[in-house]
């Protein structure tokens, strides 16, 4: 038992941080970076996507409606690898892995946050935009600050799940070698070549806990229950 503990206390820092004080953030550093970044771009994003299929039906809805339902169809390890081979061509240079799989992730995410900011906005009734605009609010205004705030609060369980997924997600970027937690785990039980249940253990722990607090602190924050 002592071994088993040792060989996670042994390489702790590394788990955790993965070589930060030389410039290349891991481990469970790098899984919060990739997942708060990716968070920020895909839920204004996929906000700004419901509000436009909301307000433009015909062509525009449907467009976005078929973009999300694709995405949302196909395993995020491609959309991974269509990122990792085509934005390189795109931009004419490499990004480093992290930001790649970080939009992967964002853009992957935007589908879903678009699903469900949608279905809120739709749910309210009809006769609350309608009156803003009576009131003398532009259509953006009445969206803004009249059915957004009520939207979010309603779909705040929706949102928790899909960016708890998210967090789970980041564990797919050890296919090209981003050395967040599950490949840095991985490469400490390469090395070692001992207790591998104890390291993946303690991983499998620490994704739960992310996930968990994640959790609560959107229970806490929204009086969710």
């Amino acid at each position: 038992m002592i071994a088993n503990i040792s060989v996670i206390t042994d390489n702790l820092d590394y788990l955790l941080w993965g070589r930060v004080t030389e410039g290349q953030p891991g481990g469970v550093l790098l899984t919060l970076l990739m997942a708060i970044g990716a968070a920020l771009l895909a839920l204004p994003g996929g906000i700004v996507l419901a509000c436009c299929a909301w307000r433009f039906p015909g062509a525009m809805r449907k467009g976005l409606f078929i973009w999300a339902e694709f995405i949302r169809g196909i395993p995020l390890i491609f959309v991974i690898f269509w990122m990792w081979y085509l934005l390189p061509m795109l931009t004419g240079s490499d990004l480093p892995g992290a930001v790649t799989v970080t939009l992967a992730l964002a853009w992957f995410t935007a589908a879903s946050v678009m699903h469900s900011v949608y279905a809120g906005i739709s749910a309210l009734p009809g006769g609350q935009y309608e009156a803003a605009v009576m009131q003398g609010f532009r259509p953006y205004q009445a969206l803004w600050l009249i059915l957004l705030p009520q939207v979010l609060r309603n779909i705040m369980p929706s949102l928790t799940g899909i960016f708890i997924g998210l967090m789970k997600d980041t564990s797919l970027a050890f296919i090209v070698n981003v050395p967040e937690l599950t490949t840095v785990a991985g490469q400490v039980n390469s090395r070692v070549q001992i207790y591998p249940a104890a390291i993946f253990i303690f991983t499998g722990l620490v994704y739960y806990l992310l996930c968990f607090s994640l959790e609560k602190f959107t229970q806490r924050r929204f009086a969710l229950k």
